[in-house]
């Protein structure tokens, strides 16, 4: 099947062409024609494999086939809203809508915190046909009358999961709210959990659903491998792999940002070339250090979990687990970033003896042994035995046990909000649940622009399974 078969404008067609994409990627064929009938979608694939082309192109179909409207001002009216959970995402989707729809007369937009309002709210007084935005900066301009949502016509909700689990439950139903009662819902997702299958039987009107992979799968070009290395070793084993293998364009992987900082004062003190890309950094600081990445003058980008999602590089080499995530489907996630578009790529995780039960859950959760390799000189010491690993409030012990301070639930913990943290950008994520529920949404965590073608116990009022997860926010 090629792009010519889905039914697309010509003017889209050429676009696509001006990229180099003749062949649509398996969520790209099956989407793209369930888009454009008009039905609400469930769509899920694996990270890297063109979700954003997936709802875009068709997307873009549809609106040029209508023409424009216009709302009570005679502005242009906006009719097709993207929501996405991370400012990289917002713009990376946003430079895919503009990069399919360069030969339309389609306008677009991205609209996210950490950036003044006023050059936004002067954007949206001309007119925009299609809305790129975070849950928090829009509701914020909703807030302040800038905004008329009642002419959308087409709601994406992308990153489901990783919304869910940044506790916007409560943001996307405000905005669900704002919207009119009739419109396509398009729900687009690197996994589902039941959770987001859930959240997709309220917001969907008997939608198609689509899933190219198995859930929770990784992709069978990315080479995986475990270096066991002692707790003081890692970042002495990270700068000898990084020297040793001339590795260039390595996205490495913390849990906080205060390690995603020091790691990347000590790369630069032994002259690899690093910056750091998390939540407490500015959006100009975040827009450099991926530019610069993405262009290769920058050797290791340095990320949280939060701020990688819309780090999309079709040739990203090496993806390196510094730590292990306490989520695992964080990890499918991370490695996600390399082997993109049909190529390879590596994903090395360096594991101490603390994390042992990070690596379990892991390969339990991907249905595999990720083989191991020592690194001679770097050999976890026989006398390390394993320590609890502090995450926020919450300690994950020795044997996966959870303990501290979380919600309702595990035991002889508090019900209620006890212990509940708030959201990104400090919005409520909502009550803990009872019965040893964690406290934050489970889920599961953006998608590339185009294909090339193809635990533990709880005690002491922990969280029950996983304990408390940080707020995406303080990763």
């Amino acid at each position: 099947m090629n792009f010519t078969d889905l039914g697309l404008a010509e003017p889209l067609l050429r676009a696509v062409r001006d990229q180099g994409y003749d062949i649509p990627t398996p969520i790209q064929a099956q989407a793209i024609p369930a888009v454009l009938k008009g039905g609400d979608l469930m769509a899920g694939a694996q990270t890297g494999t063109g979700k954003t082309a997936g709802f875009t192109l068709p997307m873009l179909h549809r609106l040029a086939a209508q023409g424009a409207k216009r709302d009570a001002r005679g502005r242009i009216a906006i009719r097709a809203l993207i929501l996405t959970p991370t400012r990289e995402l917002a713009a990376q989707v946003e430079e895919s809508v503009r990069t399919y729809g360069k030969y339309l007369p389609i306008t677009s937009m991205v609209m996210f915190g950490g950036v003044g309002m006023q050059p936004q709210i002067d954007r949206l007084r001309k007119g925009v046909d299609i809305l790129v935005a975070t849950p928090g900066r829009l509701l914020d301009h909703h807030q302040q009358g800038t905004l008329d949502l009642k002419h959308v016509e087409i709601f994406v909700l992308d990153e489901a999961d990783r919304m869910l689990d940044m506790g916007f439950i409560h943001d996307i139903k405000k905005v669900l709210a704002m919207l009119p009662a009739k419109k396509q819902s398009l729900l687009f997702s690197a996994t589902f959990s039941d959770e987001i299958k859930a959240l997709a039987d309220r917001l969907l009107n008997e939608p198609a659903l689509i899933e190219v992979a198995r859930r929770n799968a990784t992709a069978e070009n990315i080479a995986q491998k475990v270096h066991p290395v002692g707790r003081e070793r890692k970042k002495e084993l990270l700068s000898h792999l990084i020297k040793q293998g001339d590795w260039h364009q390595v996205l490495v992987f913390t849990r906080m940002k205060h390690g995603a900082n020091r790691l990347t004062d000590y790369l630069n003190d032994v002259g690899i070339s690093a910056m750091a890309i998390h939540g407490n950094k500015s959006q100009g600081a975040r827009t450099k250090a991926l530019a610069d990445f993405k262009s290769g003058d920058l050797q290791v980008l340095v990320a949280t979990d939060i701020a990688a999602r819309g780090i999309d590089i079709d040739q990203l080499p090496h993806v390196v687990n510094f730590e292990l995530p306490n989520i695992p489907e964080d990890y499918v996630h991370r490695i996600g970033r390399t082997g993109r578009a049909g190529a390879t790529g590596e994903a090395v995780s360096l594991v101490c003896l603390d994390e042992e039960i990070f690596l379990r859950d892991i390969e339990k959760l991907i249905k595999r042994a990720i083989p191991r390799e020592t690194i001679s000189g770097f050999e976890p010491p026989a006398s390390e035995r394993a320590e609890p690993i502090v995450l926020g409030r919450m300690t994950i012990g020795i044997g996966g046990t959870r303990r501290g301070g979380g919600g309702g639930g595990g035991g002889g913990g508090g019900g209620g909000r006890g212990g509940r943290p708030q959201g990104a950008g400090g919005r409520p994520s909502g009550a803990a649940g009872s019965g040893g529920r964690s406290p934050s949404s489970p889920g599961q965590r953006p998608a590339s622009a185009g294909g090339r073608g193809p635990g533990g116990s709880s005690s002491g009022g922990g969280a029950g399974r996983g304990g408390y997860r940080p707020p995406s926010g303080k990763r």
